[in-house]
Parts: structure tokens; C-alpha cells; sequence
């Protein structure tokens, strides 16, 4: 698959690139990143690319037409269609299901917009999909665009140490979409606190049932909504609804 990446400052992206265990997706081309600056297609010696807004008020607005050429070059050089995604604070909040989307497919053009955002205009004519990373400010599309890199990265086959490490993630629907239980590793005990007896037992029945009570524990206590979207699918089993029956 194939992210082009639209951005004033492509250089923000080139340590998460090359750092850490995902850049394996990065460097096998697995994941295909590629960039292009919309200055590169502004008119005038100072190659501008944002203007005052109409109607006044605060900050600067990016012009619509070297965001278009942009996206005619970008297009000029795939084959397939693929959505033209902005991030911005009206879109769909980013999530496990929206992430499993876009690491089946073929990519996206990824937007990055600055200073007060992108003309209007051309939001309406050429963007697919707005997506959001939450109910925060940030200054620019980059963070949030290298959010979703790598999210979509360490779900690509090999990419990870163990290929079963992702199945246990929280928000996983192979975990129901609850969280995931608490880990510990050696030492076996460390500032006077000891590791829980059942992970020491040796017994893979009453691990797994340990690990999915805290799992349910830490899911009722810090996120209810996905108890209870868990629930309404049906995803909960009576030993589960017992337990936590008790617990309250």
C-alpha cells in the first residue's frame, strides 16, 4: 500500500520512519510513504501557499490552488483511486476499525493542513474523508498523520516481533474491543511489589481467565462505553457477565 503525504514539513516525518520496530514496515515498502510539499506547486518567488482569510479574523488560511496541484501530481503518479483523507477537528475520531480499514487497503492521500486550515473550497471538491485524533488542538496534520502510519504499519504481516502481539491490543475485536489486561516481566518482584501468583503458576486455564477479569476490570472502571458496546453485540459471555456481577 501506498500513503502519499501532504505536508509543508516532510521532514518531521523522516525519524519516525527510520526508528523503532516499525520502520521494517517502512523499509520493506510495505507500507509506501511518499511526500510532496505543496510550495513546490505555489506561484512567486516566495512560493506562497497561504493567504489572510476572507471576512478577517485571526492566523492564515492555505490557498486552495497549490493544494490542488499538489493532488493532480500525486494522482498523476498512481494507478488506483485511493480517498483523500484531512485531518481536522470535524471528522470521524480515528479508532481500531478505521485502522483495520486502511491496512487492508491501498492506501491514501494523507493531508496535512496548518494555520488556521485549508479553503474551504477546496475541501469540498477534492477531500474524501476528514478524520480526527480527538478533542485537542494541534498545530499542524503531521502528528496526526504519523499516528496513523503507525497504526497501519505494525499491523502489516512481519512487522512485528510476534505476529500474535497486535491480537491482544486493546480496542482489538479479537479482545471483544475491551482493553487489555495488565503485564509484568522480570523481576519477579520489584520495589517490594510481587508479580500476581496466577502468572507464575504455570496454569494457562487460570491465566487466561485471569487475563480476561482484568481485562473486564480495567474496561468497567476506565471505559464503560465499551463494556457496554461489548455487551449490545453480544460479545460478553455469561461467565463474563457473572463475574462482573459480582465484582459490583
Amino acid at each position: 500500500m501506498r500513503f502519499d503525504v501532504v505536508s509543508l514539513f516532510p521532514e518531521l516525518f523522516a525519524p519516525f520512519l527510520t526508528s523503532g520496530i516499525i520502520r521494517r514496515a517502512f523499509e520493506s515498502a510495505q507500507v509506501d510513504v511518499q511526500f510532496t510539499n505543496p510550495r513546490d506547486f505555489a506561484n512567486g518567488t516566495y512560493r506562497r501557499i497561504d493567504d489572510r482569510p476572507f471576512g478577517g479574523g485571526p492566523g492564515m488560511v492555505m490557498m486552495a490552488e497549490p493544494l490542488a496541484q499538489s493532488l493532480a501530481h500525486i494522482q498523476s503518479l498512481r494507478t488506483e483511486k485511493v480517498p483523500v483523507v484531512l485531518f481536522s477537528p470535524i471528522g470521524r475520531v480515528l479508532d481500531h476499525q478505521l485502522v483495520q480499514e486502511f491496512s487492508s487497503g491501498a492506501g491514501a492521500v494523507l493531508l496535512c493542513g496548518r494555520y488556521e486550515g485549508l479553503d474551504q473550497r477546496f475541501i469540498d471538491s477534492h477531500v474524501d474523508m476528514q478524520v480526527s485524533l480527538g478533542d485537542f488542538v494541534l498545530s499542524g496534520g503531521e502528528i496526526a498523520a504519523i499516528a496513523l502510519l503507525d497504526a497501519v504499519a505494525r499491523l502489516q504481516p512481519g512487522v512485528l516481533s510476534d505476529p500474535e502481539s497486535h491480537h491482544q491490543d486493546s480496542f482489538n475485536p479479537a479482545m471483544d474491543g475491551l482493553l487489555d489486561c495488565p503485564h509484568y516481566t522480570r523481576p519477579e518482584n520489584w520495589d517490594g511489589v510481587a508479580v500476581p501468583d496466577v502468572l507464575l503458576s504455570g496454569h494457562h486455564v487460570n491465566i487466561e481467565r485471569w487475563r480476561r477479569q482484568q481485562s473486564l476490570d480495567l474496561t468497567a472502571r476506565y471505559r464503560p462505553d465499551l463494556l457496554e458496546r461489548a455487551r449490545q453485540k453480544g460479545l460478553l459471555s455469561k461467565q463474563d457477565e457473572r463475574y462482573l456481577a459480582e465484582r459490583r
